[in-house]
């Protein structure tokens, strides 16, 4: 728990099986539930998740998509699987599985949502020393994009909205409708659910 409140993780991993181990086990012990979604890899990432689990506490969940469906739906299913578990989740946030999300930050994810000064938050890549370091052309396809985004948006204060690191509100989350959130190129199949035991 983090000040009381109940946390999961869900990271959507494809092909990841050189940096799910370092994802993971650099997750910290207030997290409540880590809930990996490997969305149909061809490597060993299931695998070394599964090794990972024999070793963790309940906290460690797996799911395997039959089919890939992409970053997106591999959220989703995790999104779908914090609120049909009964763990009493109250934040669920988002790491990739490539170990690029800094673990040390989550609290800054955290903390408005805590505090009711909001329901979702996002991560910013941009204001950190180390991005500074970014190549010339990555940072302008970056600010084309962000531009872009504004402008379709209406959102002008975002800053790095290609980030994928957020944290959303079980609250907010639960007014979703998964149903009418369509994902391209899915098939209409269950996934596998393998659970920490």
């Amino acid at each position: 728990m983090y000040k009381e409140w109940k946390i999961a993780v869900v990271v959507p991993a494809y092909n990841e099986a050189q940096l799910i181990a370092k994802t993971v086990t650099t997750i910290p012990d207030f997290i409540d539930n880590i809930i990996v979604v490997d969305d149909k890899s061809t490597d060993d990432t299931a695998a070394i998740v599964k090794s990972l689990q024999r070793d963790c506490s309940e906290r460690l969940i797996l799911i395997t998509h039959e089919w890939n469906r992409g970053v997106g739906g591999a959220i989703k299913t995790g999104y779908e699987k914090a609120l049909a578990l009964d763990l009493g989740i109250d934040i669920i946030v988002v790491m990739g599985g490539d170990a690029q999300m800094d673990p040390d930050q989550l609290p800054k994810l955290l903390e408005p949502i805590i505090e009711g000064r909001a329901e979702y938050t996002k991560g910013n890549r941009l204001e950190q020393d180390e991005n500074l370091e970014m190549p010339r052309i990555r940072r302008i396809g970056n600010g084309a994009l962000t531009l872009l985004t504004k402008i379709a948006s209406g959102y002008w204060g975002v800053i790095d909205p290609q980030n994928g690191y957020t944290a959303i509100s079980r609250r907010a989350l639960k007014e979703m409708r998964f149903s009418s959130i369509s994902i391209l190129g899915v098939k209409n199949e269950t996934s596998c659910y393998d659970t920490c035991l």
